[in-house]
């Protein structure tokens, strides 16, 4: 399901705005500290959140990164489709071969099983908003 960390990077960042969203736009500097990152590498993840209309980036002199909406109103669902590549998994580096009874039947009957893993991954992730991490956070401290 979770292939690379994309999907815990994203949502870092994600929940980093909703922390500083009364501060105004958060620059990638402060962002690639928070997680420890490559700031270039961190410039495409926000490419991508952007893409997917989930923050709004303004540049120069007071310039940053922002949530596009509510962090209330994104969910992990949200994030997880914004920079998760598809398929989630990868049923099989090679094709199988058809001659064999295992082999002609064994992608299909594994993305069956991928399907519902997924399908139920993504109801967990869209009971979980940015905002309901954001709120942990700050009561952990």
């Amino acid at each position: 399901m979770f292939p690379n960390s994309h999907f815990a990077l994203a949502t870092h960042v994600l929940t980093v705005l909703a922390v500083h969203r009364d501060a105004g736009p958060v620059t990638s500097a402060r962002i690639a500290r928070s997680i420890n990152t490559n700031p270039a590498f961190l410039r495409t993840l926000l490419g991508r959140l952007r893409e997917a209309g989930l923050i709004e980036i303004s540049l120069g002199k007071g310039g940053g990164a922002r949530l596009a909406r509510a962090a209330s109103r994104v969910t992990l669902a949200d994030v997880y489709r914004a920079v998760e590549k598809r398929p989630p998994i990868q049923l099989h580096r090679c094709a199988p071969d058809k001659r064999c009874l295992v082999g002609r039947n064994i992608l299909p009957l594994l993305d069956d099983v991928v399907t519902d893993v997924e399908t139920a991954a993504l109801r967990r992730l869209a009971d979980t908003t940015v905002a309901d991490l954001a709120a942990r956070a700050l009561r952990r401290g």
